[in-house]
Order: C-alpha cells, then sequence, then structure tokens
C-alpha cells in the first residue's frame, strides 16, 4: 500500500477522498488554483501544490503539472476523483509511465467505454442488452434516416461522445430528423470535437438505473442498484439506493449484466453501468438496456455506502495497491434505503441558471451526511461547477428514510447565495416521487409547481424585521422602552421589488408587538430562542443589507434604506448578462437588424453555454463587450436602438 496519494480534483470530491486516504493512514495532498487557495479540500491536506489561475485548463486539466505535484511531494499514487482527468486514457498512461499508481480503471478500459458505439458493440458482445437502435459507423444522413425508419419514431439522437444531454435530440416525426440531425452534430462538435451520432429507440417512460460494479482486473462483484430518475435537462438531482419497485429477479438480471460488462473490458477499481428501462409497465427483466458506462467514481456514490455499509473509496486503494476483492458477491446484502439531495447554488426560477455569491451562512442539520467542500464565508465562483453539498440520509425504509429527507432538506441552512433548496425540499414532497411512481419526465412535467416559492407567512416577515432591527443574535443588547408608551419602529422590508413596512413596538427588553399583513404578532425570547406567537422561530442570519428566514428553505429579504432615494432602473434596450461568465461568442454586430428570440451572443458560466437572445425586433445600436470577455452579473452588453414612437 502506498503511503502518499495527490488527489487530482477538487470540492467535495477531494474531500470525500482526503477523509478516507487520512482514516487508513494516508500522506494527502491536494491540488489547486488560484480560486481555491483557501478551500476546504486544501486545508484537509496534508499538504498543497498551486496548479495555475482559475481556469480549468490551466489548472486542474494540466495532467503533466499534476504528476509533477505529485513526484516532486513523493506521492505514490493519484486520486483523480471524478470529472476532470478521471476519465482521460492519456492521463492514465502518462500516470503509470512516470511510475505512479493511478487508482482507478486502467487506460484501455476507459477507451473502451468512452464513446457510447463502440461501448455498446462491446456490451452486445458480452451478452449485455442494449437498446434497440443503429451505433453502426455510417454517418450518411439518408443511411442514419433509414435508420430511424427502420427503429420506429419516436427516436433519440446521441452523439457517440456524449454527456450531460449534450449532442442529444428527440425526433417523433420523419419529416423533422434532418433538422434535429443537424442540430445534433452542431452541438456534439463544439462540446467534444466529434459530431459522430447513433440512433436510439426513444423508450415512453424511461427511468435512469444505474449498477454499482467494482473490479480487480479480472473478476468483478456489483453493489446493487441506485434509481437516478430524478434528473432536469438530463442532470441528476435526488438519487437512491434501491430503486423503488424493484424485484428480486430484475435485481439479479440487472447486476448479473453489469458484471458482465465489467469483466468483459478487465475492469479494475469503482465504476457504474448505467441503464435505461421501460417502466411503461412496471420493472421487467426483459424491458432494461445498456446505456453507458462510467469509468470512475460517480457524484452520487454515497448512497451505495449507506446501504451497503462498504466505503467505496477504501476499496479503491486497496485494489489500486494490489490487492483481491476485499468481498465476493455473496457476502454483499443491502440494508435500508437511502437517498442523496443535491444543494446547488441556482436561480430555479430563472430556468436553474448558475448562481454566485458569498456563502455569509452554511449549516446542516446533526444526523444526516454532508459531503461538502465549501464553508461559511467561502465564495461559489463562476468557474467550476455550483455544487454547495449533497445531503445523503439513511432508514430502515423508504418511507422513513424520505422523512428524514424531507426533515433534512427543511433544517439546512444557506444564506448568501440562491439555491435549489426549496426545490429539492418541493421534489421530496411530491406525491409520485413518495410513491416511487419516477420516472425521467417527472420534473419537466410538474416543473411549474415544483420551482413555485410560497408566500411567507406573517410570522416570517416578523422574524425578518426582528433581525433586521438586529435584535435577533444572541449578543443583541436589551432594547429599552419608554414608561409613558411603548417604543415603536417601523422597518422596510423589499421583495420581488415591492417594499412592506412591518412596524415593531417593544414591551419589554425580550418581548415585541410586531405588526405585519394586518395582524399583531407576539414576539418573545424565552431560552434564548424567538418564539412568535408561542412558535419558535425558524432562524435568521443578518448581512450586507439582506435577511435571509431559515422558514420554507429559506426567504430572503431586503432591508429598506429609509434614506435611500430611487435610482433609474436600466433601459429596457440594454441586454445584460444574467450571471458572471466568459463571453464566449457575439453573433451580431453594430447597425444589424434581429428579430425577436434570435441569439445575439452566448455566455458560457460553471460549465453551461448560455444564448441570449433579443425580447423583440430591433436594430443592434452597440456591441458594449467583445469575445472572450469576462463579464459581471447585469454587465451591459448589448444595446438596441430606441423604439420609434407610434
Amino acid at each position: 500500500m502506498f503511503d502518499s496519494v495527490l488527489i487530482a480534483n477538487r470540492g467535495e470530491i477531494a474531500c470525500r477522498v482526503i477523509s478516507t486516504a487520512r482514516a487508513m493512514g494516508m500522506r494527502t495532498v491536494a491540488v489547486y488554483s488560484d480560486a481555491d487557495a483557501g478551500a476546504r479540500h486544501v486545508a484537509m491536506a496534508d499538504m498543497a501544490v498551486r496548479l495555475g489561475p482559475p481556469p480549468p485548463g490551466e489548472s486542474y486539466l494540466r495532467g503533466a503539472a499534476i504528476i509533477a505535484a505529485a513526484r516532486d511531494t513523493g506521492c505514490g499514487a493519484i486520486h483523480p476523483g471524478y470529472g476532470f482527468l478521471s476519465e482521460n486514457p492519456d492521463f492514465v498512461a502518462a500516470v503509470e509511465a512516470a511510475g505512479l499508481t493511478f487508482v482507478g480503471p486502467s487506460a484501455e478500459a476507459i477507451r473502451a467505454m468512452g464513446l457510447k458505439d463502440a461501448a455498446k458493440h462491446v456490451m452486445e458482445q458480452a451478452g449485455v442488452p442494449v437498446v434497440p437502435g443503429y451505433h453502426g459507423e455510417s454517418q450518411d444522413d439518408e443511411h442514419l434516416a433509414g435508420a430511424a425508419e427502420a427503429i420506429g419514431y419516436p427516436v433519440l439522437i446521441k452523439a457517440v461522445a456524449g454527456g450531460g444531454g449534450k449532442g442529444m435530440r428527440r425526433v417523433d416525426r420523419p419529416e423533422d430528423f434532418a433538422e434535429a440531425l443537424a442540430s445534433a452534430r452542431a452541438e456534439a462538435r463544439g462540446a467534444f470535437g466529434n459530431d459522430a451520432v447513433l440512433v436510439e429507440k426513444f423508450v415512453a417512460k424511461p427511468r435512469h438505473i444505474e449498477v454499482q460494479v467494482f473490479g480487480d482486473g479480472t473478476r468483478a462483484v456489483h453493489l446493487f442498484e441506485r434509481d437516478c430518475s430524478l434528473q432536469r435537462r438530463h442532470q441528476k438531482v435526488i438519487e437512491e439506493a434501491p430503486a423503488p419497485g424493484m424485484t428480486e429477479e430484475m435485481r439479479r438480471a440487472m447486476g448479473q449484466a453489469a458484471v458482465r460488462a465489467a469483466e468483459a473490458i478487465g475492469y479494475r477499481g469503482a465504476g457504474t453501468v448505467e441503464f435505461i428501462v421501460d417502466a411503461s409497465e412496471g420493472l421487467r427483466p426483459d424491458r432494461f438496456w445498456f446505456m453507458e458506462m462510467n469509468t470512475r467514481l460517480q457524484v452520487e456514490h454515497p448512497v451505495t455506502e449507506a446501504v451497503t455499509g462498504v466505503d467505496l473509496v477504501e476499496w479503491q486503494f486497496r485494489v489500486a495497491a494490489g490487492e483481491p476483492l476485499p468481498a465476493g458477491q455473496q457476502d454483499l446484502a443491502l440494508s435500508g434505503h437511502a437517498f442523496e439531495a443535491r444543494l446547488y447554488a441556482e436561480d430555479v426560477p430563472k430556468g436553474f441558471l448558475p448562481a454566485t455569491g458569498r456563502l455569509a451562512h452554511l449549516a446542516f442539520p446533526a444526523g444526516v451526511r454532508a459531503d461538502t467542500g465549501v464553508r461559511a464565508g467561502d465564495e461559489i465562483t463562476p468557474h467550476y461547477d455550483p455544487m454547495i453539498a449533497k445531503l445523503v440520509v439513511h432508514g430502515p425504509t423508504r418511507e422513513v428514510a424520505l422523512m428524514k429527507l424531507r426533515r433534512a432538506l427543511g433544517e439546512t441552512q444557506v444564506a448568501g447565495t440562491v439555491t435549489n433548496l426549496a426545490f429539492l425540499g418541493a421534489l421530496a414532497k411530491h406525491a409520485g416521487f413518495a410513491a416511487g411512481d419516477v420516472d425521467t419526465g417527472l420534473i419537466d412535467r410538474d416543473r411549474e409547481a415544483l420551482v413555485a416559492a410560497p408566500d411567507p407567512a406573517p410570522e416570517v416577515w416578523a422574524e425578518a424585521a426582528l433581525a433586521a432591527a438586529g435584535l435577533t443574535a444572541a449578543e443583541a443588547p436589551a432594547t429599552g422602552f419608554a414608561l409613558w408608551a411603548p417604543l415603536r419602529r417601523r422597518i422596510g422590508l423589499r421583495r420581488a421589488g415591492e417594499e412592506t413596512g412591518v412596524h415593531l413596538r417593544a414591551e419589554a427588553p425580550d418581548a415585541h408587538v410586531i405588526e405585519v399583513a394586518g395582524r399583531e404578532i407576539r414576539a418573545e425570547r424565552r431560552d434564548g430562542r424567538w418564539r412568535f406567537d408561542g412558535r419558535p422561530g425558524a432562524g435568521a442570519h443578518l448581512a450586507g443589507g439582506r435577511v435571509t428566514v431559515f422558514a420554507d428553505h429559506g426567504q430572503v429579504f431586503e432591508i429598506a434604506d429609509p434614506l435611500e432615494r430611487g435610482a433609474v432602473a436600466s433601459g429596457e434596450d440594454v441586454i445584460e448578462a444574467p450571471m458572471p461568465g466568459l463571453l464566449r461568442e457575439v453573433l451580431v454586430e453594430s447597425g444589424q437588424a434581429v428579430a425577436a428570440g434570435q441569439r445575439l451572443a452566448v455566455l458560457e458560466a460553471m460549465k453551461m453555454e448560455h444564448a441570449l437572445t433579443a425580447w423583440r425586433d430591433g436594430v443592434v445600436a452597440e456591441v458594449l463587450a467583445g469575445p472572450g470577455a469576462q463579464v459581471e452579473a447585469g454587465a451591459a452588453l448589448i444595446r438596441l436602438e430606441e423604439e420609434a414612437d407610434g
């Protein structure tokens, strides 16, 4: 066993790997970009090495610099985490050529699963069921259209080098195939540098069920399945293990298929075999098909650890050091049920736009596994994935685990940036999800209800006003009162641009009457905690002229300055950046006529591209920023000429 390991990653996965490595007695070395110099994973490691500026291409993707850092610090192994270089076979080869151990599969195994069409061919040979479709080499338009006709509509066009939904298009009618093919190819070319596609049958009620496998290069075992069907834009949101409604017959069939897949390529380490399942008639052993294999540890691996009692990272280290599999299939068993919810900094009502900001406050409830790479005071930057944490709960049954998930989400506290916490809470309470009736289209079907933000109750307004007055902090001074009349003051609070006046009337140092929305709410502090009409407050955080009350997964209020003068709003002729990011493309020029809905520019932020479009017909008066510019949220990018009166 090597005694030192370099973790070639950042954020929560780097912290996760460091935790197990230290528990095994290893010395740990972290790497970081300038944006991560003060990050949690850097603080946790025994040593840390700077890689370069924030862009991944200049830091975390510099394989040669990472290998040099490992050698210079005396590390015997490199753990890649997931993302970045974890599935790069050339990096694996370079690590091994340098005399170091790569904690993961071989370069050959990664290459075998790297392209979807080639992987499906390997799986067919291994007797693993694959989705009916065309995975051949011909990329002729007419040939692909003919294949779609033979498969039967609806079909999916998918980039062979794809991932995350990029280069994927659903086609319902033959007459739409050509346009969808061109669009999928263009997106695949831009995202992966490879515009080759395959065509598959579209599954009517799809569930995304994946099987955790582990191999030692010769034999493999499976650690049962995870259901990852709750997705939006092909990105997983809440995962669980085991899959609801799973029968022993189907579990055995899927597990055996996954093991065949791993052993067919001599797989070593942790991997995931992903299947698409047709759940239109329940879970049947003849209705699952291989989709792809992820040749690395997965983001959702904690739910498997929770139901099996296995530390998958420890297994990774032991197998990478040359040990045989720590357990046989007969030694593995399921225990209870687990959920994982991914907490992101993102603006849900605005289409899940990634968000930035300083985490002014971050706290997780006791009894919950919170895998995180950030702490209160850390900055969510536009350079990387905006994940804040993964919340993991476990219970003896699915019903108990789901109740624990709801409670965990309700008691998680975040202030300083917008998050998807309320969205996760709504999902956890969704009737279909609670019943186990899930598929990959659930979120899109019920999106309007899931993203609807509840209006704050009068008690929440009251707690916000008390916090705005500086009275909720533990060290808040006792408030005075006059002998001849109660002291009364007005607090202005804003939500959605509208100001509401809330009046506080002090009756004693720890007692106030708060007037809001035609009601009088009595606030009293008992045993160091405020109660509103007898009910405990949710807790609040005050910073930067904003109050966050930790009710309803977080309600945010702006404090109105009574001396503030009204500002003139920006004209509607200016197209602004909705978030910080890199201005990847500007598609128009001064004097050009544009139509409503036309793409004007492309902004890249947090590994996603966002098209900025014109909301009316007009003429471009001025382009205010050029391609390659790093812009802040609200930065003016393009100005349209004013519309003529009449």
